[in-house]
């Protein structure tokens, strides 16, 4: 992955630890989302969720240090901070379905402009399965996207309406891209922040969907 990449991706995840409040209880997707896990502010407690069964994960392990026993949903390896705890599926899920989570943060192959979320399959292609998307997506008291903006093609990943089988409707409440910060709302999709390296009208030219520009347009 090139250095540009890299920074781009360490962005999304910066700006996405900032949405989340003290003490929260906060689940991140495979991918891009376990990022967050790097960029954890000391002056608040978080505790990070993971549905193969952790609460307390920690930042991605130095490299010769890790745990072929402890890793996240994806299999990639994780840390646990002082005081996590281990237990089972059953009761990971029972987390989840019975709105004990705060936050998820999950990757996406669609978002459109109401807020549904197409996040596992593309037809054609094979699909490991959905995982437990459907569950956080409805369990979870807010849920964040971080993706990139267009996809591996150019195409806009912001629609006006999902392409791809859904994974929820109307459960998406932000979208923190590498191009944008935008929060769905009931009057659309507001535009509330850009990133450093791009401008208002690169967001719009590269958004299948339309947006509200907020009148005070902030940098991140």
């Amino acid at each position: 992955m090139s250095a540009a990449k890299d920074l781009k991706r360490e962005r999304i995840a910066r700006r996405i630890v900032r949405e989340l409040p003290d003490n929260a209880l906060v689940n991140l997707g495979i991918g891009m989302p376990t990022l967050v896990a790097n960029y954890l502010p000391k002056d608040k407690t978080i505790f990070l969720h993971s549905e193969n069964g952790f609460i307390g994960l920690g930042p991605h392990p130095e490299k010769g240090k890790e745990d072929k026993d402890i890793v996240n949903a994806g299999g990639a390896p994780v840390t646990i901070m002082p005081g996590g705890c281990f237990f089972d599926s059953a009761l990971s899920f029972s987390i989840i379905r019975g709105g004990h989570v705060d936050v998820t943060v999950l990757g996406a192959l669609e978002v459109d402009e109401e807020g549904n979320l197409a996040n596992y399959m593309i037809p054609g292609k094979m699909v490991p399965g959905i995982g437990g998307a459907m569950d956080l997506v409805t369990g979870a008291k807010k849920v964040i996207i971080a993706m990139e903006h267009v996809n591996k093609y150019g195409a806009p990943k912001i629609l006006k309406k999902c392409t791809l089988p859904l994974t929820a409707k109307k459960e998406v409440d932000i979208i923190v891209t590498d191009m944008a910060f935008i929060r769905v709302t009931q009057n659309g999709l507001v535009l509330e922040e850009i990133a450093e390296d791009t401008t208002v009208e690169e967001v719009v030219q590269n958004t299948g969907a339309k947006l509200v520009v907020h009148p005070k347009i902030l940098e991140f």
